[in-house]
């Protein structure tokens, strides 16, 4: 058989010259549409990379907008903020010193503690801080009777006629009776009450208006003097709500009287107040003794009146002297109790910030009679701070602000010192540098709150 290879291999180079031929003719279409030009080497080519398009063209994804975040200058110790949906951390607050000048009122604090804060010590110095920063003047709620009047250096207070009633009483207190500082007062016919600002700053010896709180199940009639002029006379009817009745001017001092009292009249009274017309205003509502607890017996209707009647923005509570021991290691039961204080004021007063102040070092001399910190104090601190964690409101740790460890002994040592040698409280000179500590610390929040809210803005 004769061998075709020669001319097979020739065909075959023949067919594949041919059809790459074919590759370069040009572009051919059929019934308009474009065939489909030959490549024998279309399976085995590379594609070269796309060329990117030029960037004047081409679409990019929106950039991600950082989350803002906040910062504490260094030295200070900041707020926490706990806030959830509600925004009962600092929000409330902070939105009303932004908004003052438009409230109708002045911003109100409602300061609650124990013996720390006790005749206004470091929450005089605060007020008249935040008047000097926002406005404002005078010292806010007196309750109409105190065995701390001759104390208080914000205020001189005199009264007569009344029948005291304190939640700290050793006799029967009539819980259903007690307003928002754990008080009450029976009035006997021309029971009178006098209050005139003394000298802080230039913020605490004046006021625009004077308020008193009270309740009355029949007529009543009051009257009142301002800075020694002619009085007032109020003739009022019984309701089963608070009441109350205010004065306005230039008051430097204030006279309230009760006037007439009808016999079959059951009254209660509660404070008379030296309050701003607007700017800011602090209530001091100290109980020596405290541990925060007995909030939780003041009845809500109270609370709800004194919301309708006196609205506060900011709801400090700053416990824990009382507390705290020398081997307290869990704190857990004061946790539980102090959750339900917070959830109640969280409802009762369902527009104000809540913030949480921890305990501050407390001192004790071990065996061998060295100054150490109450191990009790830092284990206390993390309960309550887990107390705002879990309630979503704000904790600022004063333990951390005012030094640490051992603090409480520099201070006592301080010449002149700033606070008692039971290395557990401090006195008006320390008072003043804390309330320095707390106002620097709010005015810092405001400013960063602002920043934050412009920038989630934009």
């Amino acid at each position: 058989m004769k061998n075709r290879v020669a001319a097979t291999f020739l065909l075959t180079l023949l067919l594949v010259l041919g059809l790459g031929a074919l590759h370069w003719l040009p572009r051919i279409e059929l019934g308009g549409k474009p065939l489909r030009r030959v490549d024998l080497l279309a399976d085995i080519r590379l594609e070269a990379s796309p060329v990117s398009a030029d960037s004047d063209t081409s679409v990019l994804p929106e950039p991600v907008k950082p989350t803002f975040i906040d910062t504490c200058k260094s030295g200070m110790t900041c707020i926490e903020d706990f806030s959830d949906s509600t925004m009962r951390g600092m929000k409330s607050f902070y939105e009303a010193l932004i908004n003052r000048s438009s409230l109708g009122r002045p911003v109100r604090i409602a300061y609650f503690g124990d013996s720390f804060i006790e005749a206004d010590i470091m929450t005089g110095d605060l007020r008249t801080l935040l008047q000097q920063k926002f406005g404002g003047s005078g010292v806010g709620y007196i309750p109409v009777a105190s065995n701390l009047s001759g104390y208080r250096p914000t205020v001189v207070h005199s009264f007569s006629g009344w029948s005291s009633h304190a939640i700290t009483d050793s006799v029967f207190f009539d819980r259903k009776r007690q307003d928002i500082s754990n008080h009450y007062f029976i009035p006997r016919p021309g029971a009178s009450v006098t209050l005139r600002g003394r000298k802080q700053g230039e913020y605490a010896d004046s006021c625009n208006i004077s308020t008193i709180y009270f309740r009355t199940n029949d007529s009543i009639r009051l009257s009142a003097s301002v800075n020694g002029g002619e009085a007032r006379h109020f003739a009022l009817g019984g309701d089963s709500l608070m009441q109350s009745v205010s004065v306005t001017g230039n008051i430097k001092s204030v006279s309230w009287k009760v006037e007439q009292l009808d016999s079959a009249a059951t009254a209660t009274f509660y404070a008379a107040t030296m309050d701003p017309a607007s700017g800011i205003v602090l209530d001091n509502f100290s109980t020596r003794g405290s541990n925060g607890q007995q909030l939780i017996h003041i009845p809500s209707a109270i609370l709800q009146q004194y919301e309708r009647l006196r609205t506060y923005d900011l709801i400090v509570l700053q416990y824990g002297l009382n507390v705290a021991s020398e081997q307290g290691v869990n704190y857990a039961y004061y946790q539980t109790a102090m959750e339900k204080v917070v959830n109640y004021l969280k409802r009762e007063f369902p527009q104000a910030s809540i913030l949480i102040v921890g305990v501050g070092d407390r001192d004790y001399r071990t065996e061998t009679g060295e100054l150490r910190t109450m191990p009790g104090v830092k284990n206390l601190i993390r309960f309550q701070k887990a107390l705002a964690a879990q309630t979503h409101v704000a904790f600022w740790n004063l333990f951390e602000a005012m030094g640490g460890e051992g603090s409480m002994a520099e201070l006592v040592n301080r010449k002149p010192a700033l606070a008692n040698y039971d290395y557990t409280h401090i006195n008006f000179r320390g008072g003043k540098y804390f309330a320095n500590l707390l106002f620097e610390t709010f005015v810092y929040g405001k400013e960063q709150y602002e920043k934050r809210k412009a920038y989630e803005m934009q």
